[in-house]
């Protein structure tokens, strides 16, 4: 008897844990994701700063779930015509690391494919552009793209019920909240 107690007690207490621990599994899961976009666009920005060369970041660039580093090809006045939107596909399938480093021949600063974890998706991205002064643009019809708005950009990230947020403003400070 005293055995089928004990049992009890520990099934009980067993249903009840397990449901917490598989939250906070997904809970720190969704955090690792949220800190590696973190870091990939405070990479962009300082990429950009130290190599006088505007970095895009793209989301769900070439597949869902991805993201990656691309410098503009050409200038922000008159990108490379595989830098435009509806050529991020193409453009997220360059080669890392690039081929030389000769600063004629570019993109010299593309950064590698990252993958986020297959049950974390992006639920609302765009794409950032950072400029060599360390301000953000986002895309437009028009070239140079505008300085990102006084809301700033929201990058979310999401894990089940549970999400999280990346905020950029336009001068480019990036932080999770």
């Amino acid at each position: 008897m005293d055995t089928l107690a004990t049992l009890a007690v520990t099934a009980t207490i067993a249903a009840i844990a397990v449901p917490i621990v598989t939250n906070a599994f997904e809970n720190q899961r969704l955090g690792v994701e949220t800190r590696n976009v973190e870091r990939e666009l405070q990479t962009a920005r300082l990429s950009a700063v130290s190599t006088n060369r505007p970095i895009r970041v793209r989301f769900n660039c070439p597949s869902t779930g991805m993201y990656r580093r691309v410098e503009v090809i050409g200038t922000v006045n008159t990108p490379h015509t595989d830098d435009a939107e509806s050529q991020a596909a193409a453009r997220c399938a360059y080669p890392y690391p690039a081929a030389d480093k000769n600063p004629l021949t570019r993109p010299n600063n593309d950064g590698p494919i990252q993958q986020a974890h297959p049950t974390v998706t992006f639920s609302a991205v765009q794409t950032l552009e950072f400029w060599p002064n360390g301000t953000v643009h986002v895309p437009a019809a028009t070239n140079p793209w505008p300085l990102l708005g006084a809301t700033g950009a929201s990058i979310t990230l999401a894990h089940g019920s549970s999400y999280k947020s990346i905020q950029v403003n336009s001068l480019g400070k990036i932080r999770i909240q």
